[in-house]
């Protein structure tokens, strides 16, 4: 008895799943006011990025922070020093997918940085007295909940795979499939 040959009906199962993802990419800027009016840049860094993925009414946020290191000159050019600052943000990353049907009160959250942060640009200010600092950054977010999914069930189970002789690859062979245009199939997803 095959499949197509039991009454079918369907089953809702509440599971969890991924009911949400989003993307961002940001840029934002900090003034960092170096212990001595700078000449030029040397080099500036992002590092020790830490952040944390919060659930918020219009998406996610994640919360966060980095170190700052600006390597520069001073005093026309002869001596150098590191300015150090720690920098905190918050990204809201909005959900371009959200399962309506999802349990709020069971939703967690998680972020993984796709692109840490990091300096794009470092100038001195017109005035000379302090750093402005370009920093990118991107993040992707995933909410997990509670939901509801439908299955077809078989009415008095699936008694055709209970046996454990059966050998699934022999279920399925290159012959069922000698019959088919492949041409069908190209002109569906629009190449040829």
């Amino acid at each position: 008895m095959s499949v197509a040959d039991k009454d079918l009906q369907c089953r809702e199962i509440i599971t969890k799943a991924v009911c949400g993802k989003g993307r961002r990419f940001s840029q934002s800027s900090h003034n960092i006011t170096p212990a001595h009016t700078p000449t030029s840049i040397l080099g500036a860094w992002v590092i020790n990025n830490q952040y944390e993925a919060v659930k918020a009414d219009d998406g996610v946020e994640v919360v966060g922070t980095y170190d700052i290191n600006i390597w520069y000159s001073y005093d026309r050019n002869t001596k150098t020093d590191v300015a150090k600052e720690t920098v905190s943000y918050v990204e809201v990353v909005p959900l371009s997918y959200l399962d309506k049907k999802h349990r709020p009160s069971t939703a967690e959250v998680s972020a993984a940085a796709v692109q840490e942060p990091n300096c794009v640009e470092a100038s001195i200010s017109s005035r000379g007295d302090y750093v402005v600092i370009r920093v990118e950054r991107e993040f992707q977010v995933e909410m997990v909940a509670e939901t509801k999914v439908c299955v077809v069930v078989c009415q008095g189970g699936c008694d055709d795979f209970d046996d454990k002789d059966v050998d699934f690859a022999e279920v399925e062979s290159d012959d069922d499939y000698e019959d088919l245009d492949a041409d069908l199939f190209n002109e569906e997803d629009g190449s040829k």
